[in-house]
């Protein structure tokens, strides 16, 4: 009861406003990438910048796990006062982030070629797409790590921690971008140097943060460590959140996929529009964390009164972002469209499903906080299988409304699997509590 009396709105604030301020730095990062190769006066650098950015993010995009699997982990050992834990656990997510690194490294050659293989570009592009390549794959042990970093930092509620190492990192990757393409005249090969150096400065610097954590000997106690129940549980519980963000790209894929049979101005409208729930789950993003971390100290503590008082203060200021967001787009949601493409047909077709993004801004809010409560909970087995119903209810809604109602159907269908994945989440929701003991 102690501990719930100690949760509050402005410790939520402190919590969630620093990640609101760091994810803020991300879009960033590749506008200034594309405008430094933009001015080599040729579209090839610009596409190759761009595929090769999407490749990497899209292979390490699979160890998102590492970050939220931490945060669960380590809150919940900090709750039940197992010091001893929270430091092995970040010498584990070091380790696993520098072998999965390796392995990557090891198999750039058939993953390069698989991934171009997918997607297909001009002997020039592709060219370099594969020197881009070849630089980046070297820091992915560092850029890895960080996530398990990252996560661990969240669970202690150091998120200003958080802010520090991406402003570094980002605005480190920003300089030498500039200074290797602009000033060295380093082409493609200097936007890869610049982000390798970025990322393995930002994990001496994340390393740096964590530096207490070195200074006892619980984070080389190799029997914890390497302790067979701490490992299995560590690989279930990231299994699980694998299966469910896999499931969750399949669904958000699918509809940009499907949306294509509509023809470009609905493709185009549809990407312009989903565009505004990329940026709804950046500021969620900072509220979601505040619930894994608190969640996750009073799920330790066995403290069902916290446990409920920081799902309901975190979820709150999730609504309002969500609800603050919905008001904005209703407001001025046509002008926005506007700075966002000149093309007169895309901004109608935007204009005509305008509403629909709306629906799914409201809609998201329950899953987007629950997801954050089941993470710092560890209930991952329930996050596995709700996404696996909500999936499957979306693949059901694709199939009998696309036909009658098209593009409409599409969006109706989008916003179900945000609503569907609430109220599953919500309906598994008091056996969570019980848990807490």
């Amino acid at each position: 009861m102690a501990e719930a009396l100690r949760l509050s709105h402005r410790r939520v604030l402190r919590i969630a406003l620093p990640v609101v301020l760091s994810n803020a730095t991300i879009p960033l990062l590749g506008v200034v990438d594309t405008a430094v190769v933009g001015q080599l006066g040729d579209p090839a650098p610009i596409g190759a910048v761009g595929l090769g950015a999407v490749i990497l993010t899209s292979i390490y995009w699979a160890f998102g796990f590492l970050r939220m699997g931490t945060v669960g982990l380590a809150a919940q050992a900090i709750g039940a006062g197992d010091r001893g834990e929270v430091a092995a656990l970040l010498t584990r997510v070091l380790m696993i982030g520098g072998a999965a690194g390796l392995v990557l490294i090891t198999l750039r050659a058939p993953i390069f070629g698989f991934a171009l293989w997918l997607s297909p570009a001009s002997e020039e592009v592709e060219a370099l797409v594969r020197a881009y390549l070849q630089v980046r794959i070297w820091s992915a042990p560092a850029a890895i790590a960080i996530y398990g970093i990252t996560g661990w930092l969240i669970a202690q509620e150091r998120t200003g921690a958080v802010l520090v190492l991406q402003l570094w990192q980002n605005g480190l990757n920003i300089v030498l971008s500039v200074w290797f393409v602009m000033g060295l005249e380093m082409g493609v090969e200097g936007v890869a140097l610049g982000t390798f150096i970025a990322e393995w400065s930002g994990l001496v610097l994340g390393l740096w943060l964590c530096r207490r954590a070195f200074g006892v000997r619980d984070w080389r106690d190799w029997p914890r460590v390497f302790d067979k129940v701490a490992l299995w549980r560590m690989a279930s519980v990231n299994t699980d959140i694998l299966i469910r963000s896999v499931l969750l790209l399949l669904g958000f894929s699918s509809f940009l996929f499907l949306g294509a049979d509509f023809g470009d101005a609905t493709l185009a409208a549809n990407q312009v529009l989903i565009q505004f729930v990329y940026v709804t789950s950046y500021g969620m993003d900072g509220f979601a964390f505040a619930a894994e971390a608190l969640v996750g100290r009073a799920m330790g503590a066995r403290d069902r009164a916290a446990l409920r008082r920081a799902a309901l203060l975190t979820s709150f200021w999730g609504l309002v972002v969500s609800g603050g967001m919905a008001v904005l787009l209703m407001l001025a949601g046509g002008l926005f469209i506007d700075q966002m493409t000149t093309a007169e047909g895309v901004r109608a077709e935007a204009r005509t499903y305008l509403p629909w993004i709306i629906a799914a801004v409201l809609g998201g809010w329950a899953s987007w906080m629950l997801d954050g409560i089941f993470i710092g909970a560890t209930r991952t087995r329930d996050m596995r299988n709700m996404m696996a119903v909500s999936f499957t209810g979306y693949a059901v809604m694709v199939v009998l409304l696309l036909p009658g109602m098209g593009n409409h159907g599409l969006w109706a269908a989008l916003v179900g699997f945000f609503v569907l994945r609430g109220l599953t989440l919500g309906l598994r929701y008091p056996a969570l509590e019980r848990a807490a003991g």
